[in-house]
C-alpha cells in the first residue's frame, strides 16, 4: 500500500510541475495523476480491454537491467562539471531517439550548456542552449516524433528525453535520480516482475509508457552505467526556489563518444 507521506510526496511533486508548465518542460502534470490514481487503487479493476494491449514480458530483452555493452548499443561519456556519467544508448529501440543525441554529441552541441533544472530526488535536465528550458531543436531542425515502447523504463538513471508534449522532441533531456522505492502498487499485467523489483531502486514510474493510452511521451533512450554518485551530487546542489536552476552553474563539458551507434 501506499503510505500517507508517500502519497503526500507525489502531490507536492505534482504541484510543483504544474506551476513550471510555462516553460519548456517535461509535461509530467497529467501522467503523474493518471498514474498516481491507479496507484492509489491498486486492487480496483485496471484498464479495459479497448485500452489495454497484451504484451509478452518474456520476450522482452529489458537492456537496462545489465551493466554490459551490448553490440547493438552505443556508449558515451558526459563530462560535467562535477564529475564524468557514462550512458549506454539504446538505438535498437529508439534509432531517431539515439541518433538525434549522438550526432548533436559529435558536433559540440551540447558542450558548455548547463543544467538549467535540477529537482532532488526526481531528475537532473539539460540539453537547452538557452539555459531556460524553452529552447533547443533537433539534428533535423524541427520536432521530432516520441519512440515508446516496453522494453525502456524512467528507472532510476535512465536518460530520458524532455518535452513540451507528444511528438515534440528537440534537444532538451533528463536523466532520472530517484532513489525511493517505486515498486509498491505497480502491476504485473503492465510491467514485467523484473522492471516492478528494479523499481526498488528508484525512478519515476508516472513517466513510463506501460500501457496502451499511457498519456506519456518521454522517450527512455539510454542508461546510466557509471557515474550515478555524480547525478546524486548534481541533484543534491543548491537551486532557485522558483525555477529549479543550479544557483551555482553546473555544466556539461563535452560528451565524447566511447562507442558509436552501430552499422545496420
Amino acid at each position: 500500500m501506499m503510505y500517507h507521506d508517500e502519497r503526500k510526496k507525489v502531490i507536492l511533486y505534482e504541484k510543483k510541475m504544474v506551476n513550471s508548465c510555462s516553460h519548456w518542460l517535461m509535461r509530467i502534470d497529467t501522467c503523474r495523476l493518471s498514474k498516481s490514481n491507479r496507484f492509489f487503487k491498486k486492487n480496483e479493476q485496471t484498464a479495459t480491454s479497448e485500452t489495454t494491449k497484451v504484451v509478452d514480458f518474456k520476450s522482452l530483452t529489458l537492456p537496462q537491467l545489465s551493466e554490459e555493452v551490448a553490440e547493438d548499443e552505443a556508449l558515451v561519456a558526459m563530462e560535467t562539471s562535477m564529475g564524468t556519467i557514462k550512458i549506454k544508448l539504446f538505438p535498437k529501440y529508439a534509432p531517431k531517439t539515439v541518433e538525434n543525441f549522438v550526432t548533436h554529441a559529435k558536433e559540440g552541441y551540447y558542450d558548455g550548456l548547463i543544467f538549467h533544472r535540477v529537482i532532488d530526488n526526481f531528475m537532473i535536465q539539460g540539453g537547452d542552449p538557452k539555459g531556460t528550458g524553452t529552447g533547443g531543436e533537433s539534428i533535423w531542425g524541427e520536432p521530432f516524433e516520441d519512440e515508446l515502447n516496453h522494453e525502456l523504463y524512467n528507472l532510476r538513471g535512465a536518460l530520458s528525453m524532455a518535452n513540451s508534449g507528444p511528438d515534440t522532441n528537440g534537444s532538451q533531456f533528463f536523466i532520472v535520480q530517484n532513489h525511493d522505492d517505486q515498486s509498491d502498487g505497480l502491476l504485473t499485467d503492465e510491467y514485467p516482475q523484473a522492471i516492478i523489483d528494479a523499481y526498488k531502486n528508484g525512478g519515476a514510474f508516472y513517466l513510463d509508457y506501460a500501457f496502451e493510452g499511457s498519456p506519456s511521451s518521454h522517450t527512455v533512450f539510454g542508461q546510466v552505467i557509471e557515474g550515478m554518485d555524480v547525478v546524486d551530487k548534481i541533484a543534491e546542489t543548491e537551486t532557485d526556489a522558483k525555477t529549479d536552476r543550479p544557483v551555482e552553474d553546473v555544466t556539461i563539458k563535452k560528451i565524447e563518444i566511447l562507442k558509436d551507434i552501430p552499422k545496420k
